[in-house]
């Protein structure tokens, strides 16, 4: 089938429709600029940690244009580049979180129609006493993931522990 002005609106409509269809969990957008002519633009979103009270993260990401969606012809894609940056931003209340290496998922973002995506993970480092939030894509391409780290560290933060503190 040739892409014709005509049957590209309907494409159009659903790449839309899917840009817009949001992240797997709360998050809020609290600023947006464009970085170049076409429009595409880097969008900053704020979320709380779902199992911590206190500490908010904020995310970077890219956002294409419908100028760029046209020009590649990739409609349902947006680039999984992403930074995050995590600060106390209240006193800390830690619920029933994962304390094992692995950590566990606070966030997640569909960047494509089905296998990209970014995602946050919270790992807590019991002999620095401290939580790490990664940021990173699902889809790994020629054996480069992205990904940026940022770290809340708890020894002056005295937070409480509703299931108790893990010991070190």
């Amino acid at each position: 089938m040739t892409l014709t002005l005509r049957n590209m609106a309907p494409a159009a409509a659903l790449a839309a429709a899917l840009t817009l269809a949001g992240p797997a969990f709360a998050d809020q957008e609290v600023g947006e600029f464009s970085n170049d002519w076409t429009g595409n633009e880097l969008k900053v979103v704020a979320f709380q940690d779902p199992e911590v009270q206190g500490v908010t993260c904020h995310i970077v990401h890219f956002d294409r244009s419908l100028i760029d969606r046209l020009s590649k012809g990739n409609w349902f894609e947006d680039p999984s580049n992403a930074s995050i940056a995590c600060r106390q931003t209240g006193a800390i209340v830690i619920g029933d979180i994962e304390t094992g290496k692995r950590g566990e998922e606070v966030f997640s973002e569909r960047k494509s129609l089905v296998f990209k995506s970014i995602a946050v993970r919270r790992i807590y480092d019991r002999h620095n006493d401290t939580l790490v939030y990664v940021v990173y894509s699902r889809q790994v391409k020629e054996g480069s993931a992205k990904m940026a780290i940022s770290t809340v560290p708890l020894f002056a933060a005295d937070p409480t522990w509703t299931k108790g503190r893990p010991s070190r």
